[in-house]
């Protein structure tokens, strides 16, 4: 039997995989979560084989999300299921310890297979994230490849409009910490001001710019 832990912060998504999985013979879900600290207090009670994971989380993020699984649970497979297609959002998922990568595009029997083989270590990822990653090893521009998982997150948030000390708070961090973390990522990507990493980050599709009005 597969055990299995939902961590994805709507709650509807959260029933429609449960629904699907629940009719899976060797499949049981055990709990579901809404944030990385209700997934990590579901991995201290239940210890799953898989932690099926969304990116987009509230407060911190499902980046978050899996480190602090991993740190309890090592041995929980995780399978990332975002709507996010960036190749930074792959690569940090992948650095942080997820074995899969699915979008929330992919088929039902997608899913299940992806389940499936992250639950016997196996890698697995929908047809367009394995695009992305052969584009990613191709290509000759990857700034964001250098940034560590926190790195990446504090950034994220950043471009998300958060301040210093919204980061700090969402994760669990000093705001010391994190204005070390911007420096650092300054430095990284050549960037000398907050304004020149948000067009990074865009660029990068950590987020979107609104499109110029026309009159």
């Amino acid at each position: 039997m597969i055990r299995i832990i939902l961590v994805d912060d709507h709650a509807v998504v959260r029933s429609g995989y449960r629904r699907l999985l629940d009719h899976e013979p060797g499949f049981a879900v055990i709990g579901e979560a809404a944030s990385a600290d209700e997934a990590y207090a579901l991995v201290v009670q239940q210890t799953p084989d898989v932690a099926v994971v969304d990116l987009s989380l509230r407060g911190s993020s499902g980046l978050e999300a899996i480190r602090r699984i991993l740190s309890r649970a090592p041995q929980t497979r995780i399978l990332v299921l975002s709507m996010h297609e960036g190749a930074g959002h792959v690569t940090q998922a992948l650095r942080s310890g997820a074995l899969g990568y699915l979008t929330k595009y992919s088929e039902p029997e997608c899913v299940i297979e992806a389940i499936r083989k992250v639950a016997h270590g196996q890698r697995a990822f929908s047809p367009e994230i394995a695009q992305v990653l052969a584009d990613e090893a191709l290509a000759g521009e990857r700034p964001l490849a250098d940034l560590t998982p926190r790195e990446f997150e504090v950034l994220r948030l950043l471009a998300h409009g958060e301040s210093a000390l919204g980061i700090a708070q969402s994760m669990h961090l000093s705001p010391k910490t994190i204005l070390n973390y911007l420096s650092l990522i300054r430095q990284k990507l050549d960037a000398e001001s907050d304004f020149k990493l948000l067009h990074l980050a865009a660029r990068h599709g950590l987020v979107n710019l609104p499109s110029p009005r026309s009159c």
